[in-house]
C-alpha cells in the first residue's frame, strides 16, 4: 500500500511539473518576470539569448521588430518597459505563431507570452508599437529552453524616441549647399587676390 501511495505522489509531481505553465506565463509574472515553476531557480546570468530591436530609436505608433536571439526556446515572457517602472508599456501586434498576448499592467496586448511548448527561434518575430508617452524604452524578457532551464531579466538596448529625422535632413540638406557655396567663396576670394596683385 506504501509503495502504491509513494508511485502515485511521484507521478503525481511529475505531471504537475511537466504541465506546469505549458500555455503560458501566469499574469502573476508581469512585474518580477519569474516563472511559478514550483521552486525551480531562473539559471544564472548571462543568458544565451539577447534582445534585438529592429532599430535603435522610435516613433509613436510606428511598429518595432523584435527577435530573441539565441538556442530554441519554448517559453516567454516579453514585454517593452521605460525607466525604472515594472508596467507593461505599448501594445504588441498580433502574436507569432505559438505565442499569445498575456495582460499586464492593465494593458490587454501589454505583453507576449507562449501558447503552447511548441520551439520557438531565431525567426519568430514580434512587433510591438510604441505608445505617446515614452521617451525611451527598452524590451525585458524571460526566456526558458524548458521548464527547469530559465533566464529572468533578459534586457535589450535602451531605444530613444526619434524627432522623425527632421534634424538630420536639415542638417544634411545644410551640408549640401554649404559645401559648395563654401568653395565657390575660395575661388572667388583666390581669384580676387589675383587680380588685385
Amino acid at each position: 500500500m506504501m509503495d502504491a501511495v509513494f508511485f502515485g505522489a511521484v507521478i503525481l509531481q511529475v505531471l504537475t511539473s511537466a504541465l506546469c505553465f505549458p500555455n503560458g506565463a501566469p499574469t502573476s509574472a508581469c512585474v518580477d518576470m519569474m516563472p511559478r515553476h514550483g521552486g525551480t531557480l531562473p539559471q544564472p546570468n548571462p543568458a544565451p539569448y539577447t534582445i534585438q530591436p529592429s532599430s535603435t530609436t522610435f516613433q509613436t505608433g510606428t511598429p518595432i521588430t523584435v527577435v530573441i536571439k539565441g538556442p530554441d526556446y519554448s517559453g516567454v515572457l516579453l514585454e517593452a518597459r521605460s525607466g525604472s517602472d515594472t508596467n507593461a508599456i505599448g501594445t504588441w501586434q498580433t502574436p507569432p505563431t505559438n505565442t499569445k498576448f498575456l495582460a499586464c499592467s492593465g494593458n490587454q496586448e501589454g505583453a507576449i507570452t507562449h501558447a503552447n511548448i511548441n520551439i520557438k527561434n531565431n525567426s519568430t518575430l514580434y512587433t510591438w508599437i510604441p505608445p505617446a508617452t515614452a521617451k525611451s524604452v527598452f524590451f525585458m524578457a524571460t526566456v526558458a529552453q524548458q521548464r527547469t532551464v530559465f533566464w529572468v531579466n533578459v534586457k535589450s538596448p535602451t531605444l530613444t524616441q526619434s524627432g522623425g529625422g527632421t534634424s538630420l535632413d536639415v542638417n544634411s540638406s545644410a551640408e549640401r549647399i554649404a559645401t559648395p557655396v563654401l568653395m565657390l567663396l575660395v575661388v572667388l576670394l583666390a581669384n580676387v587676390q589675383c587680380f588685385v596683385a
